[in-house]
């Protein structure tokens, strides 16, 4: 089983940056889809950023032009975020759509969540 792990989350004051990765324990196929949510406390989990094959990236209105989402040739998936606000406290939770095997269906793979916190 394909585990995606998270890292780069922690304490962070307003106008900060991190830069969170998500990196698969196997070789996942096929990939179509990678993208970053986050999921705020007693909110839902949402969107913040997407990247499709071919490298069309998409942002949440709220994010955009302060985070940045990238990958690399291993299937690593990072998500820059720079000028950072304390809504955006969160645990941040990454996807990969694709499949460990060629006789396997596609599946959404998520990570654990790295968590983002503000200090004052």
């Amino acid at each position: 089983q394909v585990q995606l792990v998270e890292s780069g989350g922690g304490l962070v004051k307003p106008g900060g940056s991190l830069r969170l990765s998500c990196v698969p324990s196997g070789n996942i196929f096929g990939i179509t889809f990678m993208g970053w949510y986050r999921q705020a406390p007693g909110a839902q989990r949402e969107s913040v950023a997407t990247i499709v094959s071919g490298g069309t990236t998409n942002y949440a209105d709220f994010v955009r032009g302060r985070f940045t989402i990238s990958s690399d040739s291993k299937n690593t998936v990072y998500l820059q975020m720079n000028n950072l606000k304390p809504e955006d406290t969160a645990i941040y939770y990454c996807k990969i759509n694709g499949r460990t095997s060629p006789w396997r269906p596609k599946s959404d793979y998520w990570g654990q969540g790295t968590q983002v916190t503000f200090s004052e």
